[in-house]
């Protein structure tokens, strides 16, 4: 029997990208997380898609756990009023923070730091340190990239296929919601 989803990490922009799509996106999955009683654990940022993910989390009555490092506290408006809210000296143990706190991970789109967030978790489930779930939300196709990235270092022999299958890549919060509960059995 799979494990119980009680919480669920997302990564993603402090910037809301130029396409509305992401910004819909994020406060589609903050509102249907709260519906299903899923905590959100985030950066804990008040800009971007973080903000608006955490934003629509708690106008729908769901629990937030935020975690920022110090060096951020100003720059990404670290959100105070969140159900709980951890300050970290380093952007490594803010995502080890993250991660801990998690049953489930979520990618929405984002840029050099998200990218970083992925494939940390990625490289942790490839060497076997965990089985959560990732999911990739390739919103209008915004990770088609990084996808045809994954396939070509498998390809050119730097990683077993398996690689591939360590995630999935979802185009909308339906499906991700769809395949989120096939996981849970």
């Amino acid at each position: 029997m799979a494990a119980a989803i009680h919480s669920i990490c997302v990564f993603c922009g402090s910037r809301e990208g130029l396409d509305p799509a992401y910004a819909h996106a994020a406060r589609e999955l903050g509102t249907w997380m709260a519906g299903k009683g899923h905590e959100l654990v985030y950066g804990a940022g008040d800009v971007g898609l973080m903000g608006i993910v955490a934003n629509a989390h708690q106008k729908a009555g769901g629990k937030t756990l935020g975690v920022i490092p110090n060096h951020l506290l100003e720059r990404e408006v670290g959100k105070r009023d969140l159900s709980k809210f951890v300050v970290t000296e380093t952007m490594h143990e803010r995502k080890k923070v993250m991660f801990m706190n998690s049953d489930a991970i979520v990618v929405l789109p984002g840029g050099a730091g998200s990218l970083d967030e992925f494939f940390e978790v990625l490289t942790w489930a490839q060497l076997g340190l965990h089985e959560k779930p990732i999911f990739v939300l390739n919103v209008n196709g915004f990770w088609t990239p990084l996808e045809t990235l994954v396939h070509h270092v498998i390809k050119e022999g730097f990683a077993a296929g398996s690689l591939a299958t360590l995630y999935e890549s979802v185009p909308d919060i339906p499906t991700f919601a769809s395949r989120l509960e096939k996981r849970l059995g």
